[in-house]
This record gives C-alpha cells, sequence and structure tokens, in this order.
C-alpha cells in the first residue's frame, strides 16, 4: 500500500449528497478480485452516455461532457471534495480500489458511511471528516478558482488551502500510523514474519506429519 505523509493535490468536486458505492463503482464491476484496473470505470454511469462492462477499453466511450470529472479543468486531480453520507450503500471494497486507481489519496466530506470509511484506510486513500460549513466554504473556493489545491499533511493532522488556512481533522492514531508507514492488513502481518516462522517451526517440529500431509 502506498504511504501517505504529505499530500498536494488538484480539488475535483462530487457535489451531491448520499453517493452510494454503486454509484462509484457499479455491480457489474464487481466480478474481480483484482486491486487494480478500476479507475477507467470509476462513477461509471455519471462519466459516461453507454453502460460499461467488465474488460471493456473505455478510450473511445462516448462520455457525459456535463460530469465534473471529464472537465478538463479537474484532470489530474488527486483530492475529491464531496458532500454528506459519501459511500453509502453496499460494503464493497472495490469502492475505494476504483477511487485509489483513478487517482484519489484522500476525500474530503461531512460525513462518510462507516463500512467505506473503514475500508478507505486499508486501501491507502484519506477520507477527512469536515464541518458542513467548511465542506461548503471550500466548494466554493474551488468553483472560483479553477487549479484549485489543496494540501493535505497526515503528521500534523490539518488541511491547508491556498491562503495558508489550516484546517485541523480527527484520525484515529492507528489508522494514521499505518497510512503513515503504508501498512495494509498484509503489511501489518507481515512486520511479525519473524515470530511466525518461528512458531511455524515449532509446529513443525512437535507435528511433522501434519505438514507432511499439506506438501
Amino acid at each position: 500500500m502506498k504511504a501517505f505523509t504529505v499530500v498536494t493535490g488538484l480539488v475535483a468536486p462530487m457535489d451531491r449528497a448520499n453517493v452510494d458505492t454503486d454509484l462509484i463503482i457499479p455491480k457489474q464491476f464487481l466480478k474481480s478480485i483484482k486491486r487494480s484496473g478500476f479507475g477507467p470505470n470509476l462513477f461509471d454511469e455519471l462519466r459516461y452516455l453507454d453502460e460499461g462492462q467488465p474488460g471493456q477499453d473505455c478510450s473511445n466511450r462516448p462520455l457525459n461532457t456535463e460530469f465534473p470529472l471529464n472537465f478538463p479543468r479537474y484532470q489530474g486531480a488527486s483530492v475529491l471534495l464531496a458532500r454528506e453520507n459519501f459511500g453509502c450503500g453496499s460494503s464493497r471494497e472495490h469502492a475505494p480500489w476504483a477511487l485509489e486507481d483513478y487517482g484519489f489519496r484522500s476525500i474530503i466530506a461531512p460525513s462518510f458511511a462507516d463500512i467505506f470509511y473503514n475500508n478507505c484506510f486499508k486501501n491507502g486513500v484519506l477520507p477527512i471528516a469536515l464541518d458542513t460549513a467548511i465542506v461548503a466554504r471550500l466548494f466554493d473556493e474551488m468553483y472560483a478558482n479553477e487549479g484549485y489545491q489543496l494540501t493535505i499533511d497526515l503528521e500534523r493532522k490539518v488541511v491547508v488551502t491556498p491562503s495558508g488556512e489550516e484546517l485541523p481533522f480527527e484520525v484515529d492514531d492507528f489508522r494514521r500510523h499505518c497510512l503513515l508507514e503504508g501498512l495494509d492488513d498484509i503489511g501489518l502481518t507481515l512486520q511479525r514474519e519473524p515470530a511466525i516462522r518461528a512458531y511455524e517451526a515449532q509446529w513443525k517440529e512437535k507435528s511433522p506429519w501434519l505438514f507432511g500431509a499439506i506438501q
């Protein structure tokens, strides 16, 4: 998992409340269990005028020119600004996979669905909950200034606006540590690799017949 320390990035809008995970990545793309390759299908029903299918080449699909992520000014965005209850609906982990694969490192919203919020941390995406009024002000500033960027400092737990204003946010210390170090669940487990190998060696010595049966 990619570590998250300080990220300065272009901000793009998802200016609607209650964006569910089926809108983030539609159900037909859940057949794959790989973590990569979902970026072209992020918000598929909003980005394109036709219905997307798994494995389809998206380069020639008709674009919805009214959808902000298709606007030239938001190309290359790495921070998504959203409204209340982002990530509601089913618990599919494909949603943060698609956001990360597209290039988003952080999502800022007034609130998130719990399961989606937890899944983001496990996949290198930082969800930041800020007061509704602050998020509304960020939307206004972003719309008024093309090329609007925010700096997110996870070490200091602040979002820094172009004017230098610092907006503090809360994040669990353990989740913060994992993001700073780039540790997902597998990475955390591998930190204990010497102890795991020692345990396996102990059992192999005590019960060699068991290990022979599974070779």
